[in-house]
């Protein structure tokens, strides 16, 4: 075993005190001899290192440190000592290191400088996913027998189907909240009647379409990040391209089909459900007949209203469906992440609906379908 760090204090013929050390100076044999040291009343004028057998950092750190606090000569060093307690005497006197703490307008340009390199790395990323998927589709155009007609039906279950309800419910109320608030306004002006233009125009053009596509993305949108997310996870993804399976043809177009097909039924479905609601309140507040209704609502609602919803909604069907199974591809490590990109993939979604959406108005608008 080796022998423990220890040292004994000494008087020379002059008076003078001499600590002399012996054992090995080490971190793991020093035990208590710091709070020795530390607790020296005697003025020390020498220390000896001559009897240590091995010394490290910390030991030079305790022969450096008690010859400073006592002014004391250290003699009987070898090489390796001289340049153990040389070293630590330099750490000693050098100055602190300085932290340096960025100001607070630094930190908000680097946070906006980091949020725009992310956004931008992950819409470069995204297209790169959207090419693929294309060509997975121009693939299967090609080979009809490998697409997968059973999994497109299921999608339409989903994405269709059960949303119905609640598609179905959230429009009804928009279309009452519109009529009520346009009532309201357009009473002090005496011209309620309008109150039909606004619902017939905002409903077919862009609400109702605008309003399918957020419960969309937020009900179907999710779930397509989630289910492949999770299988990101569990490695089924690296299973099919093991066997040869595409991940974008199996999992990905099937998806966005059904989405592109769904919108522009669900937004119809959505828009018919506001006009109801919408017709409801102006009969029972307005008192204007279920027959006028329908009969203004045909007059001032043009056909391109109609149309400019049917070309929005598959657009917003298949942006929507991309972004979720590119959020769900994008899931590694661990579950966390599922819910992350699950988050990510309707944001995302929704964001690039609301941007396509004011392209289309703005398109729309300046080849006269005003």
């Amino acid at each position: 075993m080796a022998e423990a760090a220890d040292f004994i204090l000494e008087q020379s013929p002059g008076g003078d005190g001499i600590i002399r050390f012996s054992g090995r100076l080490a971190i793991a044999n020093v035990s208590n001899l710091d709070e020795r040291l530390r607790a020296l009343g005697e003025p020390v004028k020498q220390i000896d290192l001559s009897s240590i057998d091995h010394i490290d950092t910390v030991g030079a750190w305790l022969v450096y440190r008690t010859a400073k606090e006592h002014d004391a000569e250290i003699i009987g060093a070898d090489n390796d000592a001289k340049r153990l307690i040389e070293a630590v005497s330099g750490v000693d006197e050098s100055d602190p290191v300085k932290r340096v703490t960025p100001s607070s307008l630094n930190r908000f340009l680097a946070e906006i400088g980091h949020g725009v390199a992310i956004a931008f790395s992950t819409l470069l990323d995204f297209l790169g996913f959207v090419g693929q998927v294309v060509k997975a589709g121009f693939v299967l155009m090609l080979n009809p027998s490998r697409f997968r007609w059973h999994a497109v039906v299921q999608h339409f279950d989903m994405v269709g189907v059960r949303a119905l309800g609640i598609v179905g419910l959230m429009s009804f109320l928009i279309g009452i909240v519109i009529a009520q608030q346009g009532a309201v306004q357009l009473r002090q002006f005496g011209a309620e009647v309008f109150t039909i233009n606004l619902i017939g125009r905002l409903t077919f053009r862009e609400l109702g379409i605008l309003m399918t596509a957020i419960m969309v993305a937020g009900r179907s949108g999710s779930a397509f990040a989630a289910q492949i997310g999770t299988m990101k996870i569990t490695e089924e993804i690296d299973a099919m391209r093991t066997i040869g399976v595409v991940p974008a043809e199996a999992l990905v177009v099937p998806r966005v089909i059904a989405t592109v097909i769904m919108m522009p039924l669900l937004g119809i479905y959505a828009s018919l459900m506001a006009i109801i609601g919408g017709g409801l309140l102006c009969w029972i507040v307005l008192e204007i007949p279920p027959s006028t209704f329908v009969q203004r609502l045909r007059e001032v609602t043009p056909m391109t209203d109609f149309w400019i919803g049917l070309i929005k909604a598959p657009v917003f069907g298949a942006i929507i469906a991309m972004a979720g199974c590119f959020q769900g591809m994008q899931v590694q490590g661990n579950s966390e992440q599922v819910g992350l990109k699950t988050t990510a993939a309707v944001v995302q979604a929704i964001f690039l609906v609301i941007v396509l959406d004011a392209f289309f108005a703005v398109f729309f608008s300046s080849i006269g379908w005003d």
